[in-house]
């Protein structure tokens, strides 16, 4: 017998023990309802999303997503649930009620079905596949989930901006970002977060963890996209280019910031003169000429700098290090710029910025004319 003869039998045999319906039995029988496993009709649907169910009990129950509604309660906590089904499992944890364990990890569950799916961890069992892309799930809740990446469905909205989303935590954590709310604390210097996900990369900084190394030269990052972008240094990869000039860039951030250069737009500016920048960081350290901060000291002789920059060029004079030489004689500078400006020198080339920077740069001592003392010259 085939599939086809088997299912058609098989509804036969349902229809020949159907309850005639009278003037006694008004509504739908349980097996009416039933029978639309087998037909696969399902005749409401949800005025929301469009979702459709095979009984008008059911739909009732899917429409408290939407509105919110979730009408049993708690007597312990207070806690309330869309279903009378979902309050009684629940309650089941003040008991202490566990009646269900892993006979391989001794995990204990108040349900059975929890167990069940539970122990396809252990067995590595996928039985609710995609039947779009094959890919596969322990869990038929999570198959549904993933559904909604095919078929665009975000049953979930926002009511202050409309943004929709295919999972309910998902929309209460976005709905955070309007209250302000952070309930997730660091606990050593107390900054909140919407996700245990952002906290627990943030904890890093505390830690010194460093959990993700790099394969091609074994550097060590705290965060996975940080190695992601850390690994195009090695590849050369640069996915975020210019539409104007098709400078490339490894971050999307730097694009933006470059693409400012083209549109010539300034976002931040200094509260204090009103002067606009294009970077955010820019304006900080601009900002340090009128406050007089200088948060980066050397540690050798504790003098200070506005710019991390200006210390590390400060460290390398300490340590001599002088990384850039002149190709024709051998001279170290260490910085980049100087050994330019250096070069010309051997090209004959004049360069009149050069000769003012070189003014600014000298001091002329007063006892010159009176103790024929030469020229201090801080240029090298």
């Amino acid at each position: 017998m085939t599939f086809s003869s088997s299912h058609d039998f098989t509804l036969r045999t349902h229809r020949e023990k159907k309850v005639e319906r009278t003037e006694h039995t008004p509504t739908m029988t349980t097996f009416e309802v039933h029978e639309r496993i087998h037909t696969g009709e399902k005749p409401f649907s949800c005025s929301d999303c469009g979702k459709r169910f095979t009984e008008k009990a059911k739909m009732k129950i899917h429409k408290r997503i939407h509105t919110g509604e979730k009408p049993y309660s708690c007597s312990d906590c207070g806690k309330s649930f869309t279903q009378n089904s979902s309050l009684q499992i629940h309650k089941k944890r003040h008991t202490g009620d566990k009646l269900f364990n892993c006979p391989v990890c001794g995990k204990m569950f108040t349900v059975k079905g929890k167990l069940k799916i539970h122990m396809r961890i252990h067995t590595g069992d996928k039985p609710f596949s995609c039947l779009e892309c094959g890919k596969s799930f322990a869990e038929n809740a999570k198959l549904k989930l993933h559904r909604r990446t095919h078929t665009g469905e975000k049953p979930y909205g926002c009511s202050e901006c409309n943004k929709r989303f295919n999972q309910k935590g998902d929309l209460r954590k976005h709905l955070q970002i309007h209250t302000g709310e952070k309930p997730i604390s660091c606990s050593v210097c107390g900054k909140g977060f919407i996700k245990h996900g952002d906290l627990r990369k943030h904890e890093r900084i505390h830690t010194g963890e460093k959990p993700f190394s790099c394969s091609e030269c074994g550097k060590r990052l705290s965060q996975k996209s940080s190695l992601k972008i850390h690994q195009r240094r090695h590849t050369g990869e640069k996915p975020y280019s210019c539409s104007e000039c098709g400078k490339a860039f490894i971050v999307k951030s730097k694009l933006k910031e470059h693409e400012r250069i083209h549109t010539g737009e300034k976002p931040f500016s200094c509260s204090e003169c009103g002067k606009w920048f294009r970077r955010k960081d820019e304006m900080l350290i601009h900002l340090r000429t009128h406050t007089g901060e200088k948060p980066f000291s050397c540690s050798v002789c504790g003098i200070c700098f506005a710019e991390k920059s200006g210390l590390k060029v400060h460290e390398m004079n300490h340590r001599g290090e002088k990384p850039f030489s002149c190709s024709q004689c051998g001279k170290g500078f260490t910085l980049k710029s100087s050994l330019r400006r250096h070069e010309k020198i051997h090209s004959g080339e004049k360069d009149l910025s050069l000769t003012a920077v070189h003014f600014n740069q000298c001091i002329h001592s007063s006892l010159r004319q009176l103790n024929k003392k030469e020229i201090i010259c801080l240029y090298n």
